[in-house]
């Protein structure tokens, strides 16, 4: 079984480096599933969740807000702005996170710049929200 090398870095740490069968991610375009020997490339990434196949059949979730990915025949990059790992989030911060979000989307109107703000804070902690879940399921 084939595998590439992948590592996710934010300005702050490495949060993820190791062996992969496949990386997925919501590229600017859209999903792209990322297999050992692929063409290269390099896309932005939208605020989600990143899957990566480990060698041993199971699944890493990394909860990722934007940044880039860079795709090499014998390597996978991905510089985030931020990133977690499930069992780094805090689901009680997110929940708050995403609850001041909904709040200030129902008092912006949707021309407003605070808006969009509110709008990309609330896809940032429901990711969070939702990685944060696969922790409980493993």
């Amino acid at each position: 079984m084939k595998t590439v090398p992948v590592e996710i870095v934010t300005p702050e740490r490495k949060v993820f480096s190791g062996d992969a069968q496949m990386v997925i991610a919501r590229g600017g375009a859209g999903d792209l599933g990322v297999l050992p020997g692929h063409t290269p490339l390099a896309t932005t990434l939208k605020i989600s969740a990143v899957r990566i196949k480990l060698p041993d059949g199971s699944e890493q979730l990394i909860a990722v807000s934007g940044g880039f990915m860079e795709v090499k025949p014998d390597k996978v990059t991905i510089l985030a702005e931020a990133a977690e790992l499930p069992e780094d989030i805090d689901v009680d911060r997110a929940e708050r996170a995403r609850q001041r979000a909904e709040q200030r989307l129902a008092a912006s109107g949707a021309e407003n710049f605070e808006y969009r703000r509110a709008e990309l804070a609330l896809q940032r902690a429901v990711n969070r929200l939702q990685v944060a879940k696969t922790r409980d399921r493993k």
